[in-house]
């Protein structure tokens, strides 16, 4: 039996010039928001944290330091 990935979060491992899918699925969440990432809109993420973010703002204010 198929196994859909719809509305399963999938697991990431994020490079400097993209991204390679370690467990299937069609979204990420964002590490500081917590929204849902579909992949295919999936632009902002740090390779050092391996976290991604729903935005560039929400990405540039967590590696802003304090």
């Amino acid at each position: 039996m198929l196994m859909s990935n719809s509305d399963r979060t999938a697991r990431l491992h994020y490079m400097a010039n993209g991204f390679r899918v370690l467990a299937s699925g069609d979204h990420v969440v964002c590490a500081v928001s917590g929204e849902r990432i579909l992949l295919d809109e999936l632009r902002y993420w740090s390779v050092a944290r391996q976290e991604a973010y729903a935005s560039a703002a929400i990405a540039t204010a967590a590696m802003t330091p304090e």
